[in-house]
């Protein structure tokens, strides 16, 4: 079957094949590429050019013959079904007779942003990956939507994925499933699948070519470790004010009337994409969140050297305070220094944000800018103690930063360290008075 394949792709495909083998330096039964080439050189006499771009497509498809490993095989098969996605979903960019088909023209419409390319290139190759086929695009137009949750991974490096959430065009639910992470998670009851559960039931929902639809949905297939390529992201068909993408609570707000909730949400998300998209007119443009870039109403959570989870952070502010928190990347400093952690706070005034900062115990001070700012340690769940500093976006005269010299910068982060050290310490005696007695 494979052999076949390999006969009728074309000469690009079956370069793609070739560099993609060199680039994971697998070996066939013959060697590697440049192994076969060397062989096969001697025999006809003929020079080596190790470049599969100048070689014919019968000695290409002969060295991926000699390839015949299970693994080897069900590699070559993916590459195969990957340039033949690729392929479909271009000729329905094409296709003329598709324009009136309102899923297939917002597929086409996501495929056509300049950031489609960059955010669904994903590791699909890889053993652990699932590849849905595209089915007959000219009968299936049934679309699903998908919201996933996460959470960070053990070694910090990535995420794995909590919970899952899928329904049809009608809003009933067609997955509802916790994943067991392979690590401790607070409040996870119920019933629990595997990834690999999981990826078999989204295979089979999408089985016949059925088009899928999320918010920043290559996230969620990243995180599934699924590769479908009939998708709509709702972030894309919509045009963010500045070029930005829209957030999902914007698009609620302006487009559904509906006001998201602070905590994430699998299946109101999944529906609320569905409803974009069967809702969706003209690509409008959604304008800022001002919620989201009003920076009066933020305040900055930063310096964690400790991965902090959300429920640990939001034990900081008042119980009745509507803060959304927003947990940043790490960043990684220079070499042999700790990792530092960070998260955004936003209220929905700034009156509730300024109420929040007043309500923190610790220690008052400016950062190296001038911004208000306040020192202050947290209890985690494990029994250690996370100190970081809990700092306003604006000025309270809301006039702008103060910009320091260089030996006043630095000598703002050298008193920022001794406290947070005097901290340190005072948590380190209460601790050890508290055993003593």
């Amino acid at each position: 079957m494979l052999k076949k394949k390999l006969a009728a792709a074309k000469k690009d495909v079956l370069v793609a094949m070739v560099n993609m083998i060199q680039q994971r330096r697998l070996k066939g039964s013959k060697g590697t590429w440049r192994d076969f080439l060397n062989l096969r050189d001697q025999k006809f006499a003929e020079s080596t050019l190790s470049d599969p771009r100048k070689r014919s497509d019968q000695v290409l498809v002969s060295f991926l013959e000699t390839f015949a490993k299970p693994a080897h095989i069900k590699l070559l098969e993916r590459l195969l079904q990957d340039h033949f996605n690729r392929k479909a979903i271009s000729k329905l960019n094409k296709n003329s007779a598709a324009r009136d088909i309102k899923s297939l023209k917002l597929v086409r419409l996501t495929s056509r942003h300049p950031e489609y390319e960059s955010s669904y290139s994903f590791s699909s190759y890889d053993e652990d990956w699932v590849m849905t086929s595209m089915g007959n695009m000219s009968k299936s137009n049934k679309m699903l939507a998908v919201d996933c949750q996460m959470v960070e991974s053990q070694d910090g490096d990535s995420t794995d994925l909590l919970k899952v959430c899928v329904v049809d065009e009608n809003l009933e639910v067609k997955l509802d499933k916790l994943v067991n992470p392979n690590k401790p998670v607070e409040d996870l009851q119920g019933d629990t699948c595997s990834l690999p559960d999981v990826q078999k039931s989204m295979k089979e929902l999408l089985s016949l070519g059925a088009v899928l639809i999320g918010h920043r949905l290559h996230r969620h297939l990243d995180t599934l470790k699924l590769a479908h390529a009939r998708v709509i992201d709702t972030s894309l068909i919509f045009k963010g004010a500045n070029g930005k993408r829209p957030s999902l609570r914007r698009l609620c707000k302006d487009e559904l009337g509906e006001k998201k909730g602070a905590r994430h949400d699998c299946l109101n998300n999944a529906r609320a994409a569905m409803k974009l998209v069967l809702g969706f007119d003209e690509q409008v443009l959604i304008k800022d969140d001002s919620s989201e870039n009003d920076l009066s109403n933020q305040l900055l959570l930063h310096g964690m050297t400790v991965r902090v989870f959300e429920e640990e952070l939001r034990a900081i502010f008042l119980e009745d305070s509507a803060v959304v928190l927003t947990l940043n990347g790490k960043k990684k400093g220079k070499k042999n220094r700790k990792k530092i952690y960070s998260a955004s706070a936003i209220f929905k005034d700034q009156q509730e944000a300024q109420d929040a900062f007043r309500s923190i115990q610790g220690v008052e001070g400016v950062d190296i800018n001038g911004l208000p700012q306040k020192s202050i340690s947290v209890r985690l769940k494990n029994g250690d103690t996370a100190h970081l500093y809990v700092r306003k976006m604006v000025r309270d005269d809301d006039s702008p930063p103060v910009v320091l010299d260089s030996s006043s910068r630095k000598r703002r982060i050298e008193e920022g360290r001794r406290v947070l050290d005097m901290i340190a310490q005072i948590m380190h005696l209460r601790q050890w008075k508290m055993i003593k007695s």
